[in-house]
C-alpha cells in the first residue's frame, strides 16, 4: 500500500495518456485506445475535446494557446483483459502514420503539423515538451512487433510548422522527455531500457555534444523489469518518470540518485502533470485500469513554459 493518499478524479477512460493541467482546475487528457481528448473537470465530469484518427498520446499546451498532440498513428493494439486494458504491438493493417498534431480547444479542429522529416515518416511520436523560445522537443517511440523494433529519434520542432529536425539518434524506444527548470538541460527515458537519459542544451533545438561512451549521458537506470513511460520535471530538478510493471512514479534527483518511488498500484502508470496551487498537485494517469488520480505532490511544484 502506498504511503500516499490519491483522490480519483475519472474512471472508464480508454487508457488515458498526456495529461495537462488547465488554469480553471479541469485537466485535458488523451484517451489513447478511444481516439479522442477528454476533458475532466474537478467535479468529475467529463466531455470530449477533439476526436481524431491514429493514437493520441503526449499533449501540451502551445504558445499560442492551442494543444499539440503526439499521435502515434495506432501503434499500438488494445488487448482487453476485462479489468485491465493494455497495449500491444502494432497491427499494420490499422496503423496510419505518426504525426505531430495542432488541436483548437474551442473548436475540436485537428490539424497535421508534421508527418515526415526530411521526407521520412515519422513512426509514433510520444511525448512533447516546449522550451521558452517556443518550440518543442519530442520523442518517436517507433513501431514494435513479434520480430523487429524500430531504432529511432529525439527531434525538434516549432510551432507554427515552420521547422522539424532530428537531434539525437539512433534511441531505443524514448517516451517522456521534459526540461530542467532552468531550462539548460534535455531528459528523456527510454521505455524498454529502463534508462532515463541528460543532455546540455546548447541553443534552441540544439544540444551540445556527446561521445557515444560518455556515460554521463545516462541519469539513470533502474534494474529487473522496470520500464518507463512519461515523465515531469519538478521544482526541486527532480525528474519523475511513471514507471511500468512495478507502477508508480520513480523520483530521480538531479544528480541521478533514485530519491523516492510513489506506488500507485496500477502496473501501468504512465503520466504526471503538476497543477493547482502553486504547482503542488499531481495529475496521474492510470491507464491500465483507465483511471485519473490527484495527490499531492511532496516536493516543490513547477510551472511549464506555456
Amino acid at each position: 500500500m502506498s504511503r500516499y493518499t490519491f483522490t480519483e478524479l475519472a474512471s472508464g477512460l480508454r487508457f488515458p495518456e498526456g495529461p495537462v493541467a488547465m488554469p480553471d482546475g479541469s485537466v485535458i487528457l488523451t484517451e489513447m485506445f478511444a481516439h479522442r481528448l477528454t476533458r475532466v473537470y474537478p467535479d468529475g465530469t467529463t466531455e470530449t475535446v477533439a476526436e481524431m484518427q491514429g493514437g493520441p498520446n503526449g499533449l501540451a499546451i502551445g504558445p499560442d494557446g492551442n494543444l499539440y498532440l503526439c499521435n502515434n498513428g495506432n501503434a499500438f493494439t488494445p488487448i482487453d483483459l476485462g479489468d485491465l486494458l493494455l497495449p500491444g504491438d502494432v497491427d499494420m493493417n490499422q496503423y496510419i502514420g505518426g504525426r505531430i498534431q495542432k488541436v483548437d480547444i474551442n473548436t475540436g479542429a485537428v490539424t497535421d503539423l508534421y508527418t515526415h522529416c526530411d521526407g521520412t515518416q515519422l513512426r509514433a511520436p510520444n511525448d512533447l515538451v516546449f522550451d521558452t523560445s517556443g518550440g518543442f522537443w519530442f520523442t518517436d517511440h517507433g513501431l514494435r512487433s513479434h520480430d523487429h523494433a524500430d531504432r529511432t529519434a529525439i527531434y525538434y520542432a516549432k510551432a507554427d510548422g515552420s521547422l522539424i529536425r532530428q537531434v539525437v539518434a539512433p534511441v531505443d524506444s524514448p517516451n517522456g522527455i521534459g526540461l530542467s527548470p532552468d531550462g539548460t538541460e534535455l531528459y528523456w527515458a527510454e521505455t524498454h531500457t529502463g534508462r532515463v537519459f541528460r543532455r546540455i542544451i546548447a541553443a534552441a533545438g540544439e544540444l551540445v555534444p556527446a561521445s557515444m561512451i560518455d556515460p554521463s549521458v545516462v541519469l539513470h537506470g533502474l534494474p529487473g523489469l522496470q520500464l518507463l513511460d512519461s515523465l515531469a520535471i519538478d521544482g526541486d530538478g527532480n525528474v519523475c518518470v511513471a514507471t511500468l510493471v512495478n507502477g508508480g512514479i520513480t523520483v530521480i534527483a538531479p544528480d541521478g540518485s533514485l530519491r523516492d518511488f510513489i506506488a500507485t498500484e496500477d502496473m501501468l502508470t504512465t503520466n504526471i502533470c503538476f497543477g493547482g496551487t502553486d504547482h503542488r498537485t499531481a495529475f496521474i494517469t492510470l491507464s491500465s485500469t483507465g483511471r485519473l488520480v490527484s495527490m499531492t505532490w511532496p516536493y516543490k511544484g513547477l510551472a511549464l513554459n506555456h
